[in-house]
């Protein structure tokens, strides 16, 4: 953190990360959507350069959209210099040099791969596609990629939650032995309303599953991140509790739009995934996923237990980690909760002092920091390509579980 010279202090100044990037060679973003990941990412390519030293300086140099007056409004909300009615115009812009696709599933793969054979260098949200096939097919574009020095990077973006980072840290510190469970639930509440209308996140052909993918996901990766290892078998359940909902009138953003008031469509994906897993060590892990939970808004929890200790974490509640040592006597034993934001926990040396809290928002900052990085040295970014698909197989076998009523199903590798 930049600290104010006393006066008459003859130091020679320090340079702030604004100045340090304000420097360096550009990096000009092109972006593929511009709703609620498309806002959430523009903020970060925004301030990603402002807050970290960055050895390339991000640039917003145009956004797509199919809405000709839609996306320009968007472009100039969210300062990008321009707008494009079709992607393939964006990928092909010489002021372009990395793609962030932040589009409905179903359209994730062709705008990547083309992206990638076009020599841009890419950032993908998740989850990375539709099916395995087409995860594969982007994995494969990667790797040619990569060959020609090009990054492809999938967003998850609770990876870069600073006390997460930190959990990471001390399983991989084996500050909690050898891992005995993880539990992870993710559970929402904007479909319990029966009226809510049939958006694009309802139906198969777009989102390619419910809550399966969009919660999901992320409970899977994370499970993963943390433990440092693999599930490879998985036993589900699914359900969907609505299965009509009332056909959307106009555009919708996934997570809002208005009823017809009328006419209604069949919801093609699932309210609600419940499963267990086996990681390769053996320890065991339990997720849940639903947007149908009363009252619960975006109520991300999860625990690991090991055999000399614990830790859990609330997305509700950010900035904290639980820990347990079980290593320590009974009698003063007990999970303590540690406040991440000193500066040397993960991602804080570019913000506030010590207690003042970040949000959701700053974790696609850290993303986007992260993604610069790999960019500027060449490196693979992590998750990269290759681990989007992992977690598709995954819900894969998530779904092919559930079709057999809770049968186990390996995770192919």
């Amino acid at each position: 953190m930049e600290q104010r010279e006393s006066e008459g202090d003859e130091a020679t100044p320090t340079a702030t990360a604004a100045e340090v990037s304000a420097s360096a060679p550009t990096l000009g973003i092109g972006m593929v959507g511009y709703a609620f990941m498309g806002a959430a990412h523009s903020q970060a390519w925004r301030t990603a350069g402002r807050v970290f030293d960055l050895p390339l300086r991000p640039v917003l140099a145009a956004v797509a959209g199919r809405d000709r007056a839609a996306v320009r409004a968007a472009a100039d909300k969210h300062g990008w210099a321009a707008a494009e009615t079709d992607w393939r115009a964006l990928v092909a812009r010489d002021d372009v040099q990395l793609v962030d696709v932040c589009t409905p599933g179903d359209s994730h793969a062709e705008i990547a791969v083309a992206a990638l054979e076009a020599g841009k260098h890419v950032l993908c949200e998740k989850p990375l596609a539709n099916s395995v096939a087409e995860a594969e097919a982007m994995v494969a574009a990667a790797e040619a990629a990569a060959a020609r020095g090009q990054v492809a990077m999938v967003g998850f973006n609770y990876r870069r939650v600073p006390a997460l980072a930190y959990a990471r840290r001390l399983v991989a510190d084996g500050r909690l032995g050898a891992l005995r469970h993880v539990r992870v639930t993710y559970l929402q509440d904007w479909l319990v309303d029966p009226a809510f209308p049939l958006t694009w996140r309802l139906e198969r052909a777009h989102a390619g599953s419910g809550a399966l993918g969009d919660l999901g996901a992320h409970a899977v990766d994370l499970a993963q991140y943390l433990a440092g290892e693999l599930l490879v078998g998985v036993s589900a359940l699914t359900e969907t509790f609505v299965r009509e909902r009332p056909l959307l009138a106009g555009v919708s953003a996934g997570l809002s739009g208005a009823a017809t008031g009328g006419s209604y469509g069949a919801v093609t994906v699932d309210d609600a995934a419940l499963f267990t897993g086996r990681l390769a060590s053996g320890a065991l892990a339990s997720f849940e996923a639903t947007r149908m939970a009363a009252g619960r808004k975006n109520a991300l929890r999860l625990e690991l237990n090991g055999e000399k200790g614990s830790l859990a974490f609330d997305l509700e509640r950010l900035n904290e980690l639980s820990f347990h040592d079980h290593t320590e006597p009974a009698a003063a034993a007990g999970f303590r909760r540690i406040l991440v934001t000193e500066p040397d926990h993960p991602y804080l040396e570019g913000w506030w002092p010590p207690g003042h809290a970040l949000g959701y928002e700053h974790t696609f900052v850290h993303q986007a920091r992260d993604l610069v990085l790999a960019v500027a040295s060449g490196s693979g970014p992590a998750p990269s390509f290759a681990d989007g698909l992992q977690v598709q197989r995954v819900l894969a076998a998530v779904e092919e579980s559930a079709e057999k009523n809770a049968v186990y199903t390996p995770v192919p590798f």
